[in-house]
């Protein structure tokens, strides 16, 4: 796994936010993206920068002017580029696109029911976004998925093993409200134990939606940080497969997934060995 080259430094000048218009502008000019390394740290620090920005809504305005996406990244680049339209577009234009790079994104138009809203130049592509209405209202109020009750039974601390068992089966996170409720709950739990663990945790049938993983993403990077010993993941869908493996190729952790609980557990008693070799 290739460790991600662009780094926020040279990736912050190319978001830029029109906020009189409600506008972000996000430039791959004179870039090329060769690995999914890069195009997973470019989306990561896109989705940081909205969450930065106070507002979840924006028109998106793409400036693709010399730019080119390699074809064996562009599964990676297509898929990160929905689940942030998905999330956090009220529209998107780009412009300037090159021959490759327009045909790629007119197929996806046609497979993924999208419109292009391709222009020849920035001046067009701003009108156009200009000319779409706003769908920011007053600031949402989620309503939490998750009671206390539903929470309890779902963590379950193995303290022979070192262990904390999580139990995410079956469990829509629909915003970052869900998101925030879940991990206070886990926090508050692990330190009442005081005391780092390895997280065994169960994917079977959880779907992230796209308006959560931003907050999930940055969440479970703080637990991680904070309270994990290593972390092991098992039957993940595949939609969460894909999501969490891009994640973990640019933010340089080892996704760890395995297909049962059995196997999971192998890949802890592994990882005990390999820090117990490290501290002798």
């Amino acid at each position: 796994m290739s460790p991600a080259s662009l780094t926020h430094s040279e990736i912050d000048p190319r978001i830029v936010f029109h906020h009189d218009d409600q506008i972000m502008e996000v430039s791959f000019a004179n870039l090329a993206l060769t690995n999914s390394a890069d195009v997973n740290a470019f989306y990561d620090r896109i989705e940081e920068r909205i969450v930065e920005s106070g507002e979840t809504l924006w028109f998106f305005l793409v400036d693709y002017r010399e730019s080119r996406v390699d074809e064996s990244v562009w599964f990676t680049y297509s898929r990160r580029g929905r689940v942030l339209n998905k999330a956090h577009s009220m529209g998107s234009v780009r412009y300037d696109a090159s021959d490759i790079t327009r045909s790629q994104i007119e197929k996806d138009a046609g497979t993924e029911a999208f419109d292009p809203n391709l222009f020849a130049d920035r001046d067009s592509a701003f009108a156009r976004l200009r000319s779409m209405p706003t769908q920011r209202r007053a600031k949402i109020v989620h309503k939490p998925s998750f009671s206390r009750s539903d929470l309890n039974w779902r963590i379950e601390f193995l303290f022979r093993d070192s262990i904390m068992d999580v139990d995410f089966s079956n469990m829509s996170f629909e915003h970052s409200r869900d998101v925030n409720d879940v991990y206070d709950f886990i926090e508050q739990q692990i330190g009442g134990t005081g005391q780092k663990w390895y997280f065994l945790i169960n994917y079977e049938g959880t779907r992230i939606q796209s308006a959560a993983w931003v907050q999930y993403a940055k969440r479970g990077k703080g637990l991680n940080m904070e309270w994990s010993l290593g972390s092991v993941r098992y039957a993940p869908g595949s939609e969460t497969t894909t999501d969490i493996r891009m994640r973990a190729e640019s933010q340089e952790f080892r996704p760890n997934i395995r297909n049962t609980r059995a196997e999971a557990l192998e890949r802890i008693d592994e990882m005990k060995a390999e820090a117990h070799s490290e501290n002798h």
